[in-house]
């Protein structure tokens, strides 16, 4: 049998190439060696304040562009976090197994919550137990996360090890999957700094749906630093990140990509990077384009996905019901 891999993005903010190099893209990769089980993690989103309409709005977006990647409805289960309830009933009962100190050790939380101070919601610390919930629930083998995710992976298994030293083997202990190359996309504005969904300045993030001339504009005016020569180096983030999204995309190892721009500037390497940045989205945008042509089509996948999901999730929570005396 196929190992399992569960995985999914908040349908907020706008998609960005970092989440596609990052998850997407990797996901589809992925499709043909796994039993795969993408979900839109919705319940996770109102860890923050949402307006419901722009949310619902995002729900269909992140829907469309996982579809217009190249996530196949027919080898993968799609489906929306909310229309399977297992999900916070499991989390709830993690709750209960997971230590408070465990919790506190979330670095995520620690730099959220020093932003947010006294405004920072109990879901916000409680978000591990539910993303712990969203990945045991499925009994899956494997989770492709960045870096910054990695330590919400090892909780949830943790407290499967856990729950499953009390009660007997139930969970899957899940291993986190790092990609070796584009794991961790930059800000173009601030290479020091991971791009982000949550964040607003115009040159900061190149969107899944932005125009070539957008894209173009972005990428020019990108931070690098005062030197000219086009190779990779980890002491020079502006063009090491810009070279890292030029290799994942092109799949060309390092050698003969600083080959190709010996003796150019940045100049050139930019405009270079840019028409690769455009070509390779060109033809998400347009399968975009006609996937959400048709209100309909995205509500029958995630309803197809859930009906899917569902036999899953209410299996593994009857199993953990049982063994705690629940019911």
């Amino acid at each position: 049998m196929k190992k399992r891999v569960f995985s999914g993005i908040q349908p907020t903010g706008n998609i960005h190439i970092g989440n596609y190099l990052g998850a997407i893209k990797r996901w589809v990769s992925m499709q043909a060696n796994y039993d795969n089980i993408f979900c839109i993690v919705d319940l996770h989103a109102i860890t923050v304040l949402q307006d419901p309409k722009v949310l619902k709005a995002k729900i269909r977006e992140l829907t469309g562009l996982y579809l217009a990647a190249g996530i196949d409805e027919n080898k993968s289960i799609v489906f929306l976090q909310s229309h399977i309830h297992e999900h916070s009933q499991l989390a709830w009962i993690m709750n209960c197994f997971i230590p408070m100190g465990w919790m506190q050790r979330m670095t995520q939380f620690k730099e959220k919550s020093a932003k947010q101070k006294e405004t920072v919601s109990t879901g916000l610390f409680d978000y591990p137990a539910l993303m712990a919930a969203d990945i045991l629930l499925y009994k899956t083998d494997v989770v492709p996360v960045g870096e910054d995710q990695k330590q919400h992976v090892e909780l949830a298994r943790d407290a499967a090890q856990r729950f499953n030293n009390i009660y007997g083997e139930t969970f899957v202990l899940p291993e986190p999957l790092i990609a070796e190359v584009g794991a961790r996309i930059m800000g173009l504005d601030d290479p020091t700094k991971k791009m982000s969904k949550s964040e607003n300045a115009p040159n900061h993030a190149i969107g899944l749906l932005d125009t070539p001339d957008v894209i173009r504009k972005k990428i020019m005016r990108a931070t690098t630093d005062s030197q000219t020569t086009v190779i990779f180096d980890t002491t020079r983030p502006g063009i090491y990140n810009l070279l890292t999204i030029y290799q994942t995309l092109t799949g060309e190892n390092k050698k003969d990509i600083e080959a190709k721009f010996e003796g150019k500037g940045y100049g050139d390497f930019k405009k270079a990077l840019a028409e690769v940045v455009i070509e390779s989205l060109r033809p998400l945008q347009e399968r975009y384009k006609e996937l959400t042509a048709d209100p309909g089509h995205i509500d029958a996948i995630l309803k197809s996905g859930a009906d899917k999901a569902r036999p899953l999730a209410e299996k593994t929570l009857a199993e953990v019901k049982k063994r705690i005396g629940l019911g």
